[in-house]
């Protein structure tokens, strides 16, 4: 493992890598403690690297960096697979290699870091692994129904449909309440109000992607 970190209690290391088909203990308690701790390390390294960034645009950028095959990526050039604990099964069908088991092995450790030393042996553990992928993120400047409608092409998924569910107001003042709805690869549906027909479907297709690539991240 090419962690920098060097652990007081070498035990937390071995039960970050510990796979729940290993038996008991295994590092599904230190994952679930890893999640928080990374998601918000690189929510603060967003914070300060991209200070005009909008909410939305931070959420996404997040999502980029942490998702399975991101933090995969991440267990790889750390060489985490090569000291995971599986079982039988998952041994003999190479889950050394399977990204949703290197992701979730990467976030125990970071938790293992946390417990072994404190946050700030945490923080600075995240912040140098991911600052350099941080500053080099690029923010998107298309609006937020193309990348929706790149992101569910990429996965061969249907396009979202949109819906004027009513308007109100004066024709000088009026407002529109649009819905968006996609059905894969997960349905969902967002409804937003704004001062044109266009402007709610944009939010209502932000708030649809956010969703989408929360979902990501958590998996």
């Amino acid at each position: 493992m090419k962690l920098r970190h060097r652990f007081r209690d070498p035990a937390l290391a071995e039960l970050a890598l510990t796979h729940r088909s290993a038996g008991r203990p295994n590092n599904e308690r230190l994952e679930f403690l890893g999640d928080a701790l990374l998601g918000a390390i690189i929510a603060e390294l967003l914070y300060e690297v991209h200070p005009k960034a909008s909410e939305g645009e931070l959420s996404r950028l997040r999502a980029q960096l942490v998702n399975g095959q991101a933090l995969a990526v991440v267990a790889r050039e750390l060489e985490l697979g090569d000291g995971l604990k599986l079982g039988p099964g998952e041994l003999k069908s190479g889950g050394f290699r399977r990204d949703s088991i290197l992701a979730d092995a990467f976030e125990a450790l970071i938790a293992a870091v946390y417990v072994d030393a404190g946050f700030e042996a945490c923080r600075e553990t995240v912040r140098e692994l991911f600052g350099e992928r941080v500053a080099t993120l690029r923010r998107s400047s298309k609006d937020a129904k193309t990348r929706l409608q790149e992101h569910l092409q990429s996965g061969g998924w249907p396009l979202p449909q949109y819906e004027l569910i009513a308007s109100h107001g004066e024709d000088h003042a009026k407002t529109f309440e649009v819905s968006c709805r996609i059905s894969e690869p997960l349905p969902l549906v967002a409804e937003a109000t704004a001062g044109s027909r266009r402007a709610a479907e944009q939010d209502a297709a932000e708030t649809v992607l956010n969703q989408l690539l929360e979902s990501a991240r958590e998996s």
